[in-house]
Parts: C-alpha cells; structure tokens; sequence
C-alpha cells in the first residue's frame, strides 16, 4: 500500500505535466472554442433577457445594438488576426528580414543562429516554441487566437484587444443601466426595512444587490463577470497600447526586465555595466504607424 501510495502521486504527477506541455506548448483550438463558448454564453444571456427588458422598458435601440456591432468588429479582427502570418523567418526572407532592424547589441545580438531553425536571426525576432519556427518582431504566442503574434499581425491584435474591451464594456454598461433602471421602477432605493432592534433603516446597497441577484440571478451574475472581464482586459489593452507607443514587444519587455540580474555578454567590457536602451522607439505617431504598417527593407534604405 505505501508503494502504491507513491507511484500513484508520481503518475498523476506525470500526466497532469504531459497534459499542461500538450495544451500551452503544441497548437491546440482548446481556448479557441472556449473563448468562442464564452462570447455565445454572454451574448446568448444578454439577448435573452436583457436586450427584450431593456426593449420593453425603451431603451434606445442604437445603444442596445452597440454590443453587436462591437461584436462583429471583434470576430472580424480575431479572425484576421488568427489566419495572418504573423512574420514566419524562412531561408529565403532570413537575409532581408535582418536588414529591417538595427540589432542594439544587448538582446539582439549579430550572427545568433536559431538552433531549430538553422537559420541567423534577425533583430526582434524569436523562435516560437509552440508554432516552431522564428518569428519576425516576436511579441508572443496568444492561445486565445492560436497564433504567434509578430510584425504580421500586431496592428490587428491591438485593434482586437480594443474591441474585445469595448464589447465586454459595452455589455456591462447596457446591463448596470437596466438594474438601475429596475430598482428605480420599483422605488426599493427609497424604501426602508426594520433592523434587529426594530428599528427603521435606508434599504443599502448590499439589500439592494441581494434583491436584484434573487429577482435577475443570471443578469447579475453575467454582469459581475463582464465587470471582471473588462477590468482584466482594460488593464491588458492598456499595457499593449503602452507596448505599441514606444514600440516594444512584451518579449523585449520582459527581457529587458530581468537583463540587470544577467551575467555581461562576451563582447561587453566587464569594468562597464550593460545599460539597456530601446533603439526603435521614434516618437509616438511613427511607432503607431510601424504596428499598423510594419517597415520592409525597401523603406528602411529609402530613409
């Protein structure tokens, strides 16, 4: 009994890392369809009862269609996003690719060989050990496009999070506005209860959220979860526009986080300490203009 007590662990131990390996690090549709799953569960819940509540009360019909709207904008841009190349590094672009971006000596470094790829890398660029080849202006992998984000498709990506914001916003607006609007018709706010001691007391809001989640469970639920949703991707959206305006990628983000605790690079002198230095930021409009319309080789040699 006390080996099996300790093979058992083990196995479990095993398989739970296989799975864990099989789901963030191979291409899989798994969060795909989850992400899918949970815009038809709100969207589903918010045609359901909110929309024809809101409809019977007159809201108007332009602010009750907003989140549809966002929502095609959104599908539009996931789609774009998920299908793009987001700047595959090949044998036959690998040279030119390296013309495109100066390499500032600290995380890009001149003459690296990807030792999967066999290939030089170019600056700002990373191999990607879920998709398995090197990517060009590498940002990060999104499971929740299941695609590689890179010069390809960064643009679309950040139109995406903006839209996936909005909707989710937009969602959660529409339903607070509908609660108030049912409390207001019922006239509980400026109702009054008896406490423990019988005394008269103002109805509070914790009385009144009780109220509207045993009237409106699943309206309340669906909106305590958008309210979440949007805190978590505003602050998600608002870290990748920061990205995009001084021209980063999370990766040099993150690299250039943890490069004061790296040993010095062979080619630095050891007396002198490494001073990291974004090279590609060029002012907020141009950096804009680089996301949406990444620069070729032709335009680097133009200028």
């Amino acid at each position: 009994s006390q080996v099996l007590s300790l093979v058992i662990p083990s196995q479990l131990q095993r398989v739970t890392q296989q799975a864990l390996h099989r789901l963030f690090h191979t291409r899989s549709c798994l969060f795909v369809v989850l992400h899918v799953a949970l815009q038809a569960a709100v969207f589903g819940e918010y045609t359901w009862e909110v929309f024809v509540y809101c409809w019977e009360l007159q809201f108007h019909l332009l602010l009750l269609l907003l989140p549809y709207l966002l929502l095609a904008g959104n599908l539009g841009c996931f789609l774009l996003c998920s299908r793009a190349n987001p700047g595959t590094v090949t044998k036959s672009n690998a040279a030119s690719l390296a013309k495109v971006y100066a390499y500032d000596g600290v995380l890009f470094q001149r003459g690296l060989v990807c030792p999967t790829c066999t290939l030089e890398k170019p600056a700002r660029s990373k191999h990607c050990s879920v998709c398995r080849t090197c990517v060009h202006r590498f940002d990060h992998h999104c499971v929740w496009v299941n695609n590689c984000i890179g010069a390809g498709n960064t643009g679309v990506f950040l139109l995406y999070l903006l839209s996936l914001t909005a909707t989710a916003g937009a969602v959660a607006a529409v339903t607070a506005a509908l609660l108030i609007q049912l409390l207001l018709l019922s006239n509980l706010m400026h109702s009054t209860y008896l406490d423990a001691q019988g005394q008269e007391q103002p109805v509070g809001i914790p009385l009144l959220v009780q109220h509207l989640f045993l009237t409106f469970p699943r309206i309340v639920f669906m909106l305590g979860f958008v309210i979440l949703l949007t805190l978590v991707l505003g602050g998600y959206c608002s870290f990748s526009l920061y990205l995009a305006l001084t021209n980063q990628t999370t990766n040099e983000w993150c690299k250039s986080r943890r490069f004061g605790g790296s040993s010095h690079l062979p080619s630095q002198p050891h007396d002198r300490p490494l001073v990291y230095r974004n090279i590609y930021s060029k002012g907020v409009w141009r950096n804009l203009k680089e996301i949406f319309n990444p620069p070729t080789v032709l335009e680097r040699k133009k200028k």
